[in-house]
């Protein structure tokens, strides 16, 4: 009995130590599937971002004169490459390099990529933030077309994507800037003491930034030459509405990269379900939006005819208004935030012709305007009981006060960086295109070859 009481137990041990082998095992496994799992969401959903580049491309390319094709095509090389570059140097370690005693203002660790080596998943996070990066300077580039020199829109880029962008995803997406960290006492808050900023994918970190940077380069360089003269105002219109739509859909279509890829992984299925809804809100807004706006200009504002730019322009609008609160939103409330969205565009467009501030692609109104609008909608809509992180004031919640601050504060930076580097730019003469330049076309005056298509092309003459 003894014997076989010892052969009992000896097998039991042996059982139970294989299995925890097994465990580990599976565990080990288990760990490697969610992390490769996370990474081919987020390389994908980066991918998606970075396409949007050639939506970008493709929608101001349509929305220039033929004269300037090449031109606006050369700026939005420029800020990817730069823009990536600079996220590599500086702009990175400004956003999410959190050092050991973290301050409110800035991150400044890993620049360089400096010690992501020691924990690799970071390269994919570097990777997803970095094609959010450049859009800010490519928003840009579209209001100030067609009468800007490329060295000075450079300089621009630069410091866009270096620091002025990085500082505001410190203030709200790293956990340690002044409008998103933990006190002592475990609280996620402001410096403010107020709830943290809702900003899920962006529309004040990334469309609102972008958007300041637009009107103030706008104002700064000057409208085009004889723009506002009646007698040319239809020289004006762009070269291909073909580009303009296309360029939209695949905008819309890296949208569901830019949002749904904001949940920042994919391997629980409380995560994966958040995503769905992010991706139904990312489309019920902007379809919204866009009918809105279509139906706007062809039966109640000018032109009073079947707008396609406008259309397209619409659906962007819809798409900046939900990006903020995509995570907390019902698809009811995105549709209403959407409707919202669609009125401002039309009528921040219709201001800026009415002053006379000649931003071609609308970038104001679209990333502008609806990206205060996207921010001021967390803090009225959202049901703090539906458990998404909402916390609207039509419910009861108190983030209308945070949202308001956010965009103040977004303005102070943006605003003041931008006019101290355009100002000095267009005085010493490196910021606007001479009145030779652009009668002329910057594609002649300055690029090889001298035209972007290869058959003869003619401005068409009303």
């Amino acid at each position: 009995m003894a014997l076989a009481s010892d052969f009992y137990d000896t097998a039991m041990a042996n059982m139970i130590a294989e299995l925890k082998i097994q465990q580990t095992r599976i565990d080990s496994m288990k760990g490697d599937y969610e992390e490769s799992l996370d990474t081919i969401w987020m390389l994908l959903a980066a991918s998606l971002v970075f396409f949007m580049h050639a939506g970008f491309s493709l929608l101001e390319a349509g929305s220039v004169r033929f004269k300037n094709t090449q031109n606006i095509l050369a700026k939005n090389l420029t800020v990817v490459s730069l823009g990536f570059l600079c996220w590599y140097v500086f702009g990175y370690a400004f956003a999410f390099g959190i050092p050991d005693e973290p301050n409110r203002f800035i991150g400044h660790t890993n620049f360089v990529t400096d010690e992501l080596w020691f924990d690799k998943a970071k390269f994919r996070f570097w990777f997803f933030q970095g094609a959010f990066c450049a859009t800010g300077g490519t928003i840009v580039s579209g209001a100030m077309a067609e009468r800007t020199q490329l060295k000075g829109f450079a300089l621009y880029t630069v410091i866009m994507t270096s620091l002025i962008y990085p500082v505001i995803v410190w203030w709200a997406w790293s956990g340690e800037g002044m409008f998103n960290y933990t006190n002592d006492e475990g609280k996620s808050v402001t410096f403010a003491s107020t709830p943290p900023v809702i900003d899920f994918a962006g529309s004040g970190v990334v469309h609102l930034v972008g958007g300041i940077g637009a009107i103030l380069g706008a104002i700064i360089v000057g409208s085009r030459k004889g723009r506002w003269d009646p007698d040319l105002s239809t020289e004006f219109d762009g070269h291909s509405v073909p580009f303009c739509v296309l360029g939209t859909f695949c905008l819309w279509f890296g949208w569901y990269g830019f949002n749904p890829g904001s949940t920042g992984s994919m391997h629980d299925a409380d995560t994966a379900n958040l995503a769905g809804i992010v991706a139904v809100n990312t489309t019920l807004s902007p379809c919204v939006a866009g009918l809105l706006v279509f139906f706007l200009r062809a039966k109640v504002v000018e032109p009073k005819c079947l707008d396609v730019g406008a259309f397209c322009n619409g659906i962007l609008a819809g798409l900046v208004s939900i990006t903020a609160g995509c995570a907390v939103m019902k698809p009811w409330e995105a549709c209403i935030i959407g409707c919202i969205g669609g009125l401002l565009y039309v009528g921040a467009s219709l201001l800026l012709t009415r002053l006379k501030v000649d931003d071609v692609v609308d970038a104001f109104p679209v990333h502008g305007v609806c990206g205060m609008w996207g921010v001021l909608a967390c803090g009225f809509f959202g049901n703090p009981d539906e458990g998404i992180g909402g916390n609207g004031v039509f419910y009861g919640g108190d983030q209308f006060g945070t949202q308001i601050l956010f965009i103040l504060f977004i303005w102070l930076w943006v605003g003041i960086l931008s006019t101290i580097i355009l100002v000095p730019l267009k005085l010493a003469g490196a910021l606007r295109l001479s009145d030779d330049f652009q009668d002329k076309g910057a594609d002649v005056m300055e690029h090889s070859p001298s035209k972007a298509y290869g058959h003869h092309h003619v401005e068409p003459k009303v």
